[in-house]
């Protein structure tokens, strides 16, 4: 079948009837594949690949310090919204239409805001970023399935999986190397040389799905919508705004509740629902969502706060902090590539809590970092740690979607990626939120130990009367000391946290039921 004809309808039928064949033909598959992974690896990074950059766009744009974090969350808030839509847009325009169509978009939003002078335009083309983005991720697993014979699908979905991990990790490493030695604006003119030639390759070898018109719940996608863009902008600025303490994050919250909890109601009323109600009925799948969730806040947020980490305690320059984060993506790419291979002859739900375990062990290795240690236990506890996460994915993905029809592909893929983002930025709210508090606490109580007998080398009330400025500079040197011990203390306490939340994960994955050959729902072949 050529890469334009759309494939017959897709309909779930048993292994023994269709042997190991794809849903959707295609020439070169593993150039197609290229391609698709390519867009992916753009888009992922471009989540979390501005962080750094902030300071410096800030200057450049003239924004303030609160006006530039909306070039954060307008990619956020915006992706969080276009997702749910993904599958209803796939079967009306056809899922290559939109794959390709979202994939110029992209990175015509790139260059624009590598090229954007004031803050008002950086906003705009990074928000038409996130739709782009919200289309491309759900539209990238969908077609990795469809593309792939049922005995290849373990392999692919684990080079998929490495992209998932790989790609936040290295996004501020990345970032940062960028600003550093280039400009800021390369963050975003990077995508071009990798998407430009995934856009031929995809536009060469792409197959379709057909197109199937459906009516679009509006009511809920607007409730939905509404819902999901509220909560993001909570999540953003809930620790600024210091939480429930104000009534913007108040008024936030209860929007953003009645909204989700409207459109849940509304979703078992109507006879049309967005997510067709076949997906909740499946029980691995729901309960991966919920797997996914988890493996994005660890993730993400650790992602987030660890470069953070290693320049503010133990003073690392932004490469070095780059070259330290390393490992953890090493440890995903090796395991999650022999993952792809063991799920063939082990059952994937007992490598899934092999794999939960392993990650809190790494977890565990860095609850007993110390504030004089060398590089040695963090490349050590990031390989563990990458290891772990790379054998939970792949295998989760797999039996997620192992026993889903084909043609509820693109629903489940936007609600497999709506659930990670959303798990990533609430991970990376609660991480964020918990270390400011635990920082706070721990320099109060630290500060209270401070005394003139604690130090009994020095007279601090003499020094400080008699030799005010040299006096001032041992008070300040010494509250900076207080607050990096700090910061620490509260580095190692979510360390524990997260730890103890991997391990009660790592059970109930044997709970998921595993799917028998024969009933697995596998795609039809093309005709």
């Amino acid at each position: 079948m050529s890469a334009s004809t759309p494939a017959s309808k897709p309909d779930a039928i048993s292994l023994r009837e269709i042997g190991d064949r794809p849903l959707l033909e295609t020439r070169h598959r593993g150039l197609l594949l290229l391609g698709v992974m390519l867009v992916s690896i753009c888009q992922f990074l471009d989540a979390t690949i501005a962080n750094v950059a902030l300071p410096h766009m800030r200057a450049a744009l003239g924004a303030s310090p609160e006006s530039v974090s909306w070039v954060l969350t307008s990619f956020i808030i915006a992706s969080a919204i276009a997702t749910p839509v993904t599958g209803w847009l796939s079967d009306q325009i056809g899922s290559r239409n939109l794959f390709i169509g979202a994939t110029a978009a992209f990175l015509a939003a790139s260059a624009a805001c590598g090229a954007a002078s004031s803050l008002e335009e950086m906003v705009v083309f990074r928000a038409v970023q996130g739709i782009a983005a919200g289309f491309i991720a759900p539209l990238t697993m969908t077609i990795m399935f469809d593309v792939s014979a049922p005995s290849k699908q373990a392999m692919t979905i684990s080079y998929f999986s490495m992209i998932v991990m790989i790609a936040p990790i290295s996004g501020p490493t990345i970032g940062g190397f960028l600003t550093e030695y280039l400009n800021w604006r390369w963050i975003f003119f990077v995508n071009l040389p990798l998407g430009i030639p995934a856009l031929f390759l995809v536009w060469w070898l792409l197959p379709s799905r057909p197109m199937v018109p459906r009516r679009l719940d509006i009511f809920g996608f607007s409730a939905l919508a509404i819902g999901l863009g509220v909560l993001q902008l909570m999540l953003d600025r809930g620790q600024g705004e210091d939480w429930f303490s104000s009534w913007e994050i108040k008024i936030e919250f209860i929007i953003a509740a009645s909204a989700l909890w409207i459109f849940i109601i509304h979703s078992r009323k109507v006879s049309e629902p967005l997510f067709r109600r076949e997906l909740y009925k499946n029980v691995n799948f729901t309960i991966s969502l919920g797997f996914m969730a988890i493996m994005g806040a660890s993730v993400v947020g650790l992602s987030a706060v660890l470069p953070m980490m290693y320049q503010s305690i133990y003073n690392y320059p932004v490469v070095d902090t780059g070259l330290l984060m390393a490992p953890r993506g090493f440890g995903v790419m090796i395991s999650s590539f022999f993952a792809g291979r063991i799920i063939r002859y082990v059952d994937a739900r007992y490598v899934i809590a092999v794999g939960y375990v392993v990650a809190a062990s790494g977890m565990g290795v860095m609850t007993s970092w110390s504030i004089d240690m060398d590089y040695y236990p963090i490349l050590t506890a990031g390989f563990i740690q990458g290891v772990g996460f790379g054998l939970i994915v792949a295998p989760m993905n797999l039996l997620a979607f192992a026993t889903l029809l084909p043609s509820l592909r693109p629903d489940g893929s936007s609600l497999m990626a709506l659930f990670r983002g959303i798990g990533g930025s609430i991970g990376i709210s609660i991480i964020v939120t918990m270390l400011a508090r635990m920082q706070q606490s721990s320099h109060a109580e630290l500060g209270a130990h401070v005394t003139a007998s604690s130090i009994p080398a020095v007279d601090l009330p003499a020094t400080v009367d008699r030799m005010q400025g040299v006096g001032a500079g041992v008070m300040v040197a010494i509250d900076n000391e207080v607050t990096r011990q700090a910061m620490m203390i509260a580095f190692l306490d979510i360390f524990h946290m997260i730890a103890f939340v991997l391990l009660i994960f790592a059970p109930l994955p044997l709970f998921l039921r595993r799917p028998k050959p024969t009933e697995a729902s596998l795609p039809a072949h093309a005709e």
